[in-house]
């Protein structure tokens, strides 16, 4: 961390005034060819996730409505690193492999810059999921968790 604010941070509000910036400039070239013009609130987005393209895609409508891949959305390790931060904060559990998040953290640039090229090459293979049962607020049955692991 560094003083006067975070590097990661940082890069993130810059990213997300870059995405509402493009998405402005298309809002405004599409009201000048005299379509409908909707403005469209974007906070709601993961600024490490949703690229410009992909918030002007969204914008403008995906051919077919669907999304067909979600890969190339998750395999940068920006996005990789944010959704780690995520679990570390919310002291995620080992899954079956008995990877905790802080032998994982150990050495997380190497694990997350593995796991990209991985999932980039289409090599990436998931492991089971653990089963671990929680109760249920208010009642004496159990719900079950499942716990991906943290390490691929």
């Amino acid at each position: 961390m560094q003083e006067g604010g975070d590097v990661a941070t940082e890069h993130v509000d810059r990213h997300r005034q870059e995405c509402l910036r493009r998405l402005t400039n298309a809002g405004e070239a599409r009201k000048t060819a005299g379509h409908a013009y909707m403005t469209r609130d974007w906070s709601w987005t993961e600024p490490t996730v949703w690229t410009p393209r992909m918030l002007t895609a969204l914008e403008q409508g995906v051919k077919g409505g669907k999304w067909y891949s979600l890969i190339d959305k998750v395999q940068s390790e920006t996005t990789l690193k944010a959704a780690f931060t995520e679990v570390a904060a919310n002291k995620g559990a080992a899954g079956v492999d008995h990877v905790s998040v802080e032998r994982f953290a150990k050495d997380k640039d190497a694990n997350l810059q593995r796991l990209s090229e991985e999932l980039r090459r289409g090599n990436y293979r998931p492991q089971q999921i653990r089963r671990h049962y929680i109760p249920k607020p208010g009642s004496t049955e159990m719900r079950p968790l499942g716990i991906p692991t943290v390490h691929a």
